[in-house]
């Protein structure tokens, strides 16, 4: 044994394991300058009194320890003679594996593709194209399924029930329909009333309502309505928007959440349309909306751990979905944050407070797409400034700007284990990033034009990716 190695193992620090939100788990220790990553996970489960297998990552001065603490300390500016924390960040249990290439390129439309977006529960596949047609896919033969005609103009938006019983499209004339993605049949009538083309569509929360009847849909004609989808008629008309309102948002606290062009983002109550408040401070366009809850509310009471759903009954499963809902909201609440033209972002806790929590600036050019991480933890914005801007969601702080795509950067998406991000942009290329590593793990060639829509399913299986092309492509490990 040489002369170092005897030195670092006889150097000590004294730490302690503190939690994101400032909670200190169990006393000081002295631990060793060389302890290890297997070895700090194994003493935090035992701090915690975690039996069932868990990951953790680790943090030093919001450097992540990836190797040994004598290996992050290099990089830190921290007094060694006074108490370490380290901070420990619980991981989801499964991991999800990258994808590395496609295995299926799916022609159809016969124009672009707009949208593309897999049920919650990872068994079904849609997509939305200019060429007024919305599409099944099955996902394990990779083949069409049903080639659904009803609309009379581009369809602009589908999403989702999130009981994954059924798919509503929205187009350019207005029309909203609803689809059974078993048959591909129309279910009810087609719902008319927006005045101009469709934007955004959002479903009422399943631990809300588990027969997954609302739907809100917003419109060029600064609208926003409430549909009973058994009914096919509107339940409640939103107005007070003076321009085109880009997206909507249905929350899980009973909140609906809508930006606009007018420059502003209103917070409305899902019951009788009434105005809570109204979120100031963009001084252009607002282009998008993520909320800290949409993956949860997203997968219902779907559980990608165990694939299927874990409850066999509506009451059950909706008390199942509530109680994730709730445990994903204790810390923090709802946040929302919102991505403009004006090349920022503001973070909100709409809830609670009008005045924005952070400003998030630093994009050159406007911000197209925003998500939170599943586990809530990470932003992520998409700007035509060709980068992809990473931020802590609980304080709003950068982390790191991703950098190699060469064209305007349309959409990310996230994989359900939050380690993994894709990224789809004008240059035809889809980039998949370590978000552990925070860099590019690897470069996903294929498209022959640029790349509109982008969407990982939730059992983290495969990522979906269609544009300009007109062509559907399904990647996986």
């Amino acid at each position: 044994m040489d002369l170092e190695t005897m030195v670092a193992q006889t150097k000590r620090l004294l730490c302690r394991f503190v939690s994101e939100s400032g909670e200190v788990a169990g006393d000081m220790m002295d631990l060793p300058i060389n302890c290890t990553l297997p070895e700090m996970t194994m003493i935090c489960k035992m701090l915690l009194k975690q039996e069932e297998p868990c990951s953790y990552l680790f943090f030093v001065d919001d450097k992540l320890i990836t190797d040994t603490l004598e290996r992050v300390l290099e990089g830190v500016n921290l007094n060694t003679e006074g108490v370490i924390d380290i901070v420990y960040q619980q991981q989801a249990v499964f991991r999800v594996r990258p994808v590395t290439r496609c295995t299926s390129s799916m022609p159809g439309h016969a124009e672009a593709v707009i949208s593309v977006s897999f049920s919650p529960d990872g068994k079904h596949l849609a997509s939305g194209s200019g060429d007024t047609t919305v599409r099944f896919w099955d996902v394990y033969t990779q083949t069409p399924n049903h080639t659904c005609k009803g609309h009379k103009n581009w369809v602009l938006c589908i999403a989702w029930a999130p009981d994954s019983s059924k798919l509503a499209s929205a187009c350019k004339d207005g029309r909203v329909i609803i689809w059974d993605p078993v048959t591909g049949e129309q279910k009810g009538n087609t719902m008319v009333g927006h005045k101009q083309w469709v934007t955004s569509l959002s479903w009422e929360p399943y631990h809300k309502n588990p027969d997954c009847r609302l739907l809100a849909s917003s419109s060029k004609d600064g609208d926003v309505k409430i549909w009973d989808t058994v009914l096919c008629s509107t339940i409640l008309t939103i107005s007070g928007h003076t321009k085109s309102v880009t997206v909507v948002k249905w929350g899980g606290n009973g909140l609906i959440y809508t930006a606009s062009q007018d420059r502003t983002v209103k917070v409305w109550r899902a019951t009788d349309g009434v105005l809570c408040r109204t979120l100031e401070g963009h001084a252009h366009w607002v282009n998008t909306l993520a909320l800290s809850t949409d993956y949860i509310l997203r997968i219902g009471a779907f559980d990608p751990v165990k694939d299927s759903n874990s409850c066999p009954n509506k009451k059950r499963s909706q008390e199942y979905a509530l109680a994730r809902f709730n445990k994903v909201v204790e810390p923090f609440g709802e946040r929302l944050v919102s991505g403009s033209d004006d090349f920022t972002l503001f973070l909100w806790d709409p809830e609670r407070d009008k005045k924005p929590l952070a400003r998030l600036l630093g994009h050159q050019q406007l911000v197209n797409d925003v998500k939170f991480s599943p586990d809530g933890r990470i932003i992520a914005s998409a700007s035509f400034d060709k980068s992809i801007r990473l931020w802590e969601s609980k304080t709003g702080k950068f982390i790191r700007t991703l950098r190699g795509h060469v064209q305007p950067v349309y959409m990310v998406a996230f994989s359900a284990d939050s380690r993994l991000m894709v990224s789809g942009s004008a240059d035809s290329t889809l980039k998949l990033w370590n978000l552990q590593k925070r860099e590019l793990e690897i470069d996903l060639p294929g498209h022959a034009d640029e790349i509109y829509a982008v969407d990982w399913s939730t059992d983290g299986l495969r990522v979906a990716s269609g544009g300009k092309d007109k062509v559907l492509r399904l990647w996986q490990n």
